[in-house]
């Protein structure tokens, strides 16, 4: 009666129906990123002991949504609803990283580029050589790229149609970043992060 499944032809069986369609659809659509994300944001802080953001591109800004802190006085002073420069900061480079070459001239044709320390691209052929190297390795790397003694790792979230809608990241003092092992141990935990984020926004990964 409510189409949840229809009947094939010939006895063949049944299969999904439209109304199980619509109804998939209803549930993907109210998923909302800051609502699925603000958890998965406790838990990554909780995990490295480091403060975690999700934020969302605007134009060639960043906007942070979310936040989540550890009980430290060593916390980032980053509040939800600050904008940031997106080929500087290390989420707005995980989003620019899902781009194509194509899409990231677009979006910065025009106009001068803001920078924010000396390590910010200072042209769109270096935004794009840093959006291919951060696709490459999975996540967007800093220490000190935004602001001094500042490190961080940022991971793209992707929704249902595999389009990349925002990204997470940790930050804490640029000394946490920069030792052997925290390459290996932040990128896996903030990757993990912006995976289960993913799936809770009905992602699917191939």
């Amino acid at each position: 009666d409510h189409r949840m499944i229809e009947e094939l032809g010939d006895g063949a069986g049944y299969r999904l129906g439209a109304g199980m369609v619509s109804l998939g659809a209803q549930a993907i659509e109210g998923r909302d990123i800051v609502q699925v994300c603000q958890p998965v944001l406790r838990a990554l802080c909780d995990e490295t002991a480091m403060s975690a953001h999700l934020g969302i591109l605007d134009g060639r800004d960043i906007i942070y949504l979310g936040r989540a802190a550890p009980n430290s006085h060593l916390v980032s002073n980053v509040r939800t609803g600050s904008r940031l420069l997106a080929h500087a900061s290390s989420i707005g480079r995980a989003i620019l990283a899902e781009f194509t070459d194509t899409q990231v001239k677009d979006l910065f044709a025009g106009g001068g580029l803001e920078q924010a320390t000396e390590k910010t691209p200072q042209t769109v052929e270096a935004i794009i050589d840093q959006a291919h190297r951060d696709r490459a390795a999975g996540f967007a790397w800093s220490e000190g790229n935004f602001e001094a003694g500042i490190g961080s790792c940022a991971a793209a979230i992707f929704d249902h149609s595999g389009q990349a809608v925002g990204a997470l990241k940790v930050s804490g003092p640029e000394a946490r970043f920069s030792s052997p092992d925290a390459t290996t141990e932040l990128s896996n935990a903030v990757v993990r992060a912006a995976r289960e984020a993913s799936a809770s926004l009905g992602h699917i990964a191939r």
